[in-house]
């Protein structure tokens, strides 16, 4: 799978079955040829998904959120927000969107993976990675990898109800050590606009309905720190060839704004410290190189 593709499946798994975006596969760096004359900036204008928690939200409760107050703080200029449901061809009508004689609604997606074709792509600001979501006293305690979850043993394994996003890198992993039929899919997509991605935790598994959960990092870490009892344990899961559950996010600009994108790149440099600080306060699970694979 080219770096390209990885990150086009992220979007479409990562960041729609577990966080709610949608995937067109076209590419957009034609963009490029002739972009706009910059105008001044009176705002910070940023694409959000208005109920995606621990990402965004129109209360200004996500990470991203806080992200962006920062950068707007750093600016001198107010933060202004662009809301549309990310699982409906999300930059395509917001970062890209443009009615004739207007001017764009936002200038900046605050998270977009590594290798993202739709957006031109700053230097990443963290890395994650798929976690198992566990409840303590329930069977599990001690599990601490995904090597420990896999030496439970068969009979063990085979009494667990495992969640998962269908066709996201999880099904993968279950597929590959022979756990498909543990494993309780959710849609990736949903139409209802009041459904959100840690209900998987924050529902099912801390009532008992899962045993486990497998889902994108940032989800894991959040809703597991928001739920009282049970106490949930997360455990960041370690790619393997042929299967990459560990990636780097960014931010993502227009093509063409290439004055913008290298200002948006001096801040995630300067207040990288903040950043790391906001991330860390969410639960998101931040993993180094050691959590790759090297991916065929």
């Amino acid at each position: 799978m080219t770096r390209f593709a990885a990150a086009r499946r992220l979007f479409a798994v990562v960041m729609a079955a577990a966080v709610g975006w949608s995937l067109s596969t076209a590419t957009f760096a034609q963009d490029a040829a002739k972009p706009d004359a910059p105008k001044p900036r009176t705002a910070l204008r940023v694409c959000q998904d208005p109920n995606n928690l621990p990402f965004s939200s129109t209360g200004g409760e996500g990470f991203e959120n806080q992200i962006a107050e920062v950068f707007g703080k750093a600016l001198g200029l107010p933060v202004s927000y662009y809301s549309f449901p990310q699982r409906m061809a999300f930059i395509r009508n917001t970062l890209r969107y443009k009615l004739p004689g207007a001017d764009y609604p936002c200038d900046i997606v605050i998270s977009v993976p590594v290798g993202f074709d739709q957006v031109s792509v700053t230097k990443p600001y963290y890395r994650s990675t798929y976690a198992l979501v566990y409840p303590r006293g329930r069977g599990l305690d001690g599990v601490t990898s995904s090597e420990d979850f896999l030496r439970l043993g068969p009979e063990k394994l085979n009494q667990l109800r495992i969640g998962i996003y269908d066709r996201s890198p999880a099904s993968d992993w279950l597929s590959r050590h022979g756990l498909v039929e543990r494993g309780v899919p959710y849609a990736m997509l949903n139409a209802d606009p009041q459904q959100y991605p840690g209900e998987i935790i924050e529902k099912d598994l801390a009532a008992g309905k899962l045993d486990v959960a497998i889902v994108w990092g940032p989800i894991a870490g959040y809703f597991a720190q928001r739920v009282k009892s049970p106490q949930l344990v997360v455990v960041p899961m370690k790619s393997e060839p042929g299967i990459r559950l560990d990636y780097q996010m960014a931010m993502g600009v227009r093509y063409g704004e290439r004055e913008w994108k290298q200002q948006v790149e001096s801040l995630i440099e300067s207040r990288m410290p903040e950043i790391q600080a906001i991330l860390k306060s969410y639960g998101v699970p931040l993993v180094d190189e050691s959590y790759s694979a090297a991916q065929p």
